[in-house]
């Protein structure tokens, strides 16, 4: 039998509060979800004065990165390129800020921020990741 690592809800917690500490360090209001392997939402921060439309982007962010298994800039650059095709992929999301948690090379979760530009929503979103694998 193989071993299956699992994002708790703790882990999705330290992710959300160093992207936050990232957020608010960069005066940023932004949207960050935490999903599972499975795409279902484990954690939501939504900091003040962030527009409500940025929770849904956040999310899907989040599902698309988990889907796929890769960040949501790899189809944001496919689209640019106008390789325009990858926007019929169900659940695909060509916007930046979208990352699969990868622990032991297997995949247990992605986040997603939504709020400011992409570069920046990946930035936010990068900081939570390197929290949580610094704290092993």
């Amino acid at each position: 039998m193989n071993n299956k690592l699992t994002l708790t809800l703790d882990d999705a917690k330290k992710i959300a509060a160093a992207a936050e500490i990232e957020a608010r360090r960069n005066d940023w209001p932004v949207v960050i979800a935490i999903v599972d392997d499975g795409a279902h939402l484990l954690h939501l921060l939504r900091l003040d004065n962030t527009q409500f439309g940025s929770i849904e982007v956040a999310i899907r962010k989040a599902g698309a990165a988990i889907a796929f298994r890769r960040s949501t800039k790899v189809w944001e650059e496919h689209v640019s390129d106008g390789r325009i095709r990858y926007l019929g992929l169900p659940g695909t999301l060509p916007i930046e800020g979208g990352l699969p948690i990868v622990v032991d090379g297997q995949f247990i979760g992605a986040v997603g921020v939504s709020g400011v530009r992409s570069n920046e929503d990946a930035q936010i979103a990068q900081a939570g990741l390197d929290a949580l694998l610094k704290s092993g």
